[in-house]
């Protein structure tokens, strides 16, 4: 079932590679237990300590959990996990609004095009109901901010595209939330968010496909004028943990 590990300081990254080798190729299944870590240990070829350690690392990767203290099962990462390892790799490597926009335009506006498409009447009403928060949110930064990014997640949820939606949330919480830089530099940015999402949810309401991915490809390219505007094409986009810039940002 499972090979001996190589030996050396970093033995716990082969067990941990070796189990998450044998998930992937359906071995072990969700849900199915892991056997005990004395077992693991002599299959494996090393001691307690670098078994814990592999299990810690399967643990932070979201790919086995502990239903009890001595029980591990296999498990599915959760998404919003997968999204934030994702957003902080990409925090990391700095990537630059320039970047991020650039793959932005093709993930939303596809998402709301699908949306058009599937969208049942139940759906559209939430998202109706979004949209009449946002409106009265006007002003407020924070709230705008954490409403636009519902928006967004909820018209990729809306698809039912689970790539699409693994796809698009890092880099949308990384851009969107670029816009508390960009809005001191554009007088107009609530009203036009405002604008874009409300003719994005009436085209989703008539089934208008085009005319939801027009509008999301417009809402998208607006802020990429708020960005140029305020000089940040090629800024590095903060980590999505950080809603505000230093205060010299915004000078």
């Amino acid at each position: 079932m499972i090979a001996r590990a190589q030996s050396g300081v970093y033995a716990y990254h082969h067990v941990a590679e070796e189990i998450t080798a044998q998930i992937l190729r359906g071995d072990l299944k969700p849900g199915d237990q892991l056997p005990g870590e004395a077992e693991l240990g002599t299959r494996f070829g090393v001691t307690r300590s670098t078994l814990r350690e592999a299990l810690r690392q399967l643990e932070s990767d979201g790919l086995v959990h502990r239903p009890s203290p001595r029980r591990l099962e296999v498990s599915v990462p959760q998404a919003d996990l997968l999204t934030s390892r994702a957003g902080r790799a990409m925090a990391l490597m700095k990537v630059t609004f320039r970047e991020l926009w650039e793959v932005t335009m093709l993930t939303e506006p596809l998402a709301a095009r699908i949306a058009a498409e599937r969208a049942a009447m139940a759906e559209i009403e939430s998202l109706q109901g979004l949209h009449a928060e946002l409106v009265a949110a006007e002003g407020d930064m924070a709230r705008t901010l954490d409403l636009d990014e519902q928006f967004h997640t909820r018209l990729a949820d809306i698809g039912g595209n689970r790539v699409l939606g693994l796809a698009r949330e890092p880099i949308a919480l990384l851009l969107f939330r670029g816009f508390a830089r960009i809005a001191p530099h554009a007088p107009q940015f609530f009203r036009r968010q405002i604008e874009a999402h409300s003719h994005i949810v009436a085209a989703i309401r008539d089934r208008d496909a085009n005319r939801a991915e027009k509008w999301a490809r417009k809402h998208i390219e607006d802020f990429w004028r708020g960005a140029q505007i305020a000089g940040l094409e090629d800024a590095i986009a903060r980590n999505p943990g950080a809603l505000s810039p230093p205060a010299a940002a915004m000078d």
